[in-house]
């Protein structure tokens, strides 16, 4: 249980008060040996305020005494200020002063994360620390999802939220679960399941950011690497735990991943690990954790199996869904009808007529994948490809690479369509087809991040005409033909 005193609304600076500012507070209010003393009769009263000037003075002129330097450069007047009980107020904005703020991102953005309600992060009566890696993370204020859901996930509710892709979802449920992680006590206290290894390596980085001023130990865990390494560091405290189901079952049966006290489990991409791959392992980890948990489910896209996994396991969920159409406002999606022999050159074509900031391209398979990305190197292009047949450094090596913009294209398989958030992708291309409209509306999510602008350029045979039309209907959105020139405005900007 965290331990610090909180400020009740309205008191201390800034919109959401100061939790820091006024430390008798915290000691008054929960100490059980604190006493209320019995009001003065009046006449004492009044002479109060002049007895504690008396002794602000003398303090204030012992302290001139044992520093005279303190005098030099500053009047009288400014010396008293130093000393009065105010300054505490005035000065619990000082921390913001001092944050190292990345730069602000000055590109346009969509109503996806705009449309809020005004809130800031303050109004949610957060620890400093946490505000701290919040604004150093470049967040200024909450998102839709973010306003909707952190308030909520404070108070120890079960939460079944669905919101766009690159909405702010990561930091919807992060925020809340390191708020209340208490790092006094060395146990794991949250969980983080996600589907693909790199969103687990994504997910554990965003919570090492955010809670980079508190003493908050994450570690991340996912088949493919050392088990022995991860039997060693959960020998050592660990209070939030990010990882795969498969691997994080595999520990808790071990007995080294105890989870007893794991009071939170946030589920990324919930559909995807209610699949029959996944759906079997995560119900089994439900049972090693205390029978009042909370459950945290977010995903892009909700199918049937979801309904029955939130009867099962859900008390009275919160359900927050903000999506009002699916696909993201700031996207553009054309698709171009080529023969299968021609995609090379219209790709070719693409590259030299689009300004691609970084662009990811999609094939359906692993073979085609390897194929594309040597042609596209032929064509004097620089290239990475990514797929779940590599070993796990490669793939580790990749991403980070990628993430940091050594490499302008990357082509993969869809292992790369959840949850990967790599901001400077302006341009999707679906250079096949993908089969089903989730698939789709995945992979176009890669582009048009945080409001951001994005173009989605789908290559289309023959035989995909008809998933055109179909993933079109069900999913509400136009895809139109590409004209012979783009205009750099609707993915630049």
């Amino acid at each position: 249980m965290n331990t610090r005193g909180r400020y009740p609304p309205g008191i201390g600076n800034g919109r959401g008060g100061n939790v820091h500012s006024n430390p008798s507070y915290h000691s008054q209010s929960r100490n059980p040996h604190y006493h209320h003393q019995p009001q003065q009769p009046q006449q004492q009263y009044m002479q109060r305020p002049v007895q504690n000037h008396q002794s602000q003075q003398q303090q204030q002129q012992q302290w001139l005494r044992r520093n005279p330097s303190a005098t030099t450069g500053s009047s009288a007047n400014e010396v008293e200020k130093a000393v009065q009980p105010e300054s505490a107020d005035s000065s619990s904005q000082d921390w913001k002063a001092q944050l190292k703020i990345p730069q602000a991102d000055t590109r346009y953005r969509t109503e996806d994360v705009t449309a809020t309600k005004g809130n800031e992060f303050e109004d949610y009566f957060l620890k400093r620390e946490l505000l701290m890696g919040i604004y150093e993370k470049g967040f200024e204020r909450p998102s839709p999802i973010q306003e909707e859901s952190i308030p909520i996930a404070l108070t120890g509710s079960d939460i079944l939220a669905r919101a766009k892709n690159g909405t702010g979802k990561t930091a919807a449920f992060c925020i809340p679960a390191l708020e209340k992680i208490d790092p006094d006590n060395n146990v794991i206290q949250v969980i983080i399941l996600v589907p693909t290894r790199e969103l687990a390596l994504q997910t554990s980085q965003v919570c090492k950011e955010l809670g980079k001023h508190l003493r908050i130990q994450v570690m991340v865990t996912t088949g493919g690497t050392s088990l022995k390494d991860d039997i060693m560091r959960l020998y050592q405290p660990v209070h939030l735990l990010a990882g795969t189901p498969g691997r994080i079952l595999d520990l808790a049966k071990k007995g080294i991943c105890v989870l007893n006290e794991c009071a939170m489990l946030v589920m990324d991409e919930a559909d995807k690990l209610l699949s029959p791959e996944f759906q079997p392992s995560v119900e089994q980890l439900i049972h090693f954790l205390p029978v009042n948990r909370q459950i945290l489910m977010f995903s892009a896209t909700f199918p049937v199996t979801v309904k029955d996994f939130k009867d099962r396991f859900l008390e009275k969920p919160y359900v927050i869904n903000l999506m009002d159409e699916l696909t993201l406002k700031g996207i553009t999606q054309f698709y171009a009808f080529v023969e299968e022999r021609q995609k090379v050159h219209c790709l070719n074509t693409l590259f030299s007529k689009l300004q691609i900031n970084q662009s990811i391209i999609f094939c359906n398979s692993v073979n085609r994948v390897e194929l594309l990305a040597k042609k596209i190197t032929e064509l004097g292009y620089s290239c990475f490809y990514i797929h779940a047949k590599m070993l796990q450094d490669h793939r580790n090596r990749v991403f980070h690479d990628f993430r940091n913009g050594a490499c302008r294209n990357l082509v993969c398989t869809d292992l790369f369509t959840r949850g990967i958030d790599i901001q400077a992708v302006n341009v999707v291309v679906n250079f096949d087809f993908p089969r089903n409209a989730e698939t789709y509306l995945h992979r176009v999510g890669r582009s048009g991040r945080f409001g951001h602008l994005g173009l989605a350029v789908n290559l289309i045979t023959f035989e995909d005409r008809f998933n055109l039309y179909r993933i079109e209907q069900e999913l509400g959105t136009e895809i139109k033909q590409i004209p012979p020139l783009i205009d750099q405005a609707i993915y630049c900007r």
